[in-house]
C-alpha cells in the first residue's frame, strides 16, 4: 500500500486563498464546498471526486455537467447519520490516504466546528488530519511532536478532552508533566521562544494550534 496525501474542501468558511492542488495525490470536496470552489475559479480538472447527499436537483445537475466536462467522480453519500466530512474521510481512507489537509473546516456555526473536531478525533489513529485557517493550522498531535517555529509564534495546546503527562519545550510557558483537561486546565495562547517546539504526552488526546508566523501581530492583539 502506498500512502497518499489528500486535499479536502468541506462546507465551512471558504479559504481566502486556494492551496496548490498539484502537491496532493487526491483532491476532493463535499457537495457543500462545491459552490465556493466554483465561485473562486477552482480548476475542476484537479478534482478527483465530490461527495455528499446532493439534496437539491439543481445542485445535482450542475455537478453532473461539470463532471462530464472535467472527469471527476460523483460519489453520493446519502447516510444522514454521518456528516459529509465523516463520509468524505471514509472514502479517502478507502483510497489509502493517510494525510489529509482540510479547508473549510472552521468558522461560521460553532457546532459545525466542534462536530468536525469530533469526527477528526475518530480518524486520528489512521489519518493525520490538519485543518487550515487563514491565520493558523491545527491538528490532533502524535504522542511526540516536533514543530519548526519562529520566536513569538503563537502555539496553543488543547486537550480533547484530556491529555496526561504533557511535556513541552521551546515555549514561553513550558509544561513539565502536567495534565491538561477540558474542564480544568488547558494550554492556549502560548508562544514559541525558539526555532523548535517539542510536545509530548503519555495518553489521551491533544490538539495543537499553530499560528502562521505572519499572523503573530494580528493574533497577539485579539
Amino acid at each position: 500500500m502506498t500512502a497518499k496525501k489528500a486535499l479536502l474542501f468541506i462546507n465551512g468558511v471558504p479559504p481566502a486563498r486556494l492551496p496548490d492542488a498539484d502537491t496532493f495525490d487526491v483532491v476532493a470536496c463535499s457537495d457543500g464546498a462545491f459552490d465556493y470552489l466554483k465561485s473562486a475559479g477552482f480548476n475542476f480538472s484537479k478534482l478527483n471526486f465530490v461527495s455528499g447527499d446532493f439534496d437539491s436537483q439543481a445542485a445535482q445537475e450542475e455537478v453532473a455537467a461539470l463532471s462530464a466536462e472535467y472527469g471527476f467522480e460523483i460519489l453520493p453519500t446519502p447516510d444522514q447519520d454521518k456528516t459529509d466530512f465523516c463520509k468524505a474521510l471514509e472514502i479517502l481512507a478507502a483510497k489509502d490516504c493517510t494525510e489529509v489537509s482540510v479547508y473549510g473546516g472552521s468558522g461560521g456555526e460553532m457546532d459545525h466546528f466542534l462536530g468536525n473536531l469530533t469526527v477528526a478525533s475518530q480518524f486520528q489513529k489512521d489519518i493525520n488530519i490538519t485543518f487550515f485557517l487563514e491565520y493558523a493550522r491545527y491538528f490532533f498531535a502524535a504522542h511526540h511532536t516536533v514543530l519548526d517555529t519562529e520566536p513569538g509564534q503563537m502555539i496553543s495546546l488543547y486537550p480533547f478532552p484530556e491529555a496526561i503527562n504533557v511535556v513541552s519545550t521551546g515555549l514561553e510557558w513550558p509544561l513539565f508533566g502536567e495534565d491538561l483537561n477540558l474542564t480544568s486546565r488547558i494550554g492556549t495562547r502560548n508562544r514559541a521562544v525558539d526555532k523548535q517546539v517539542e510536545v509530548s504526552y503519555h495518553h489521551g488526546s491533544l490538539i495543537i494550534f499553530v499560528a502562521h508566523p505572519a499572523a503573530r501581530d494580528i493574533l497577539t492583539e485579539l
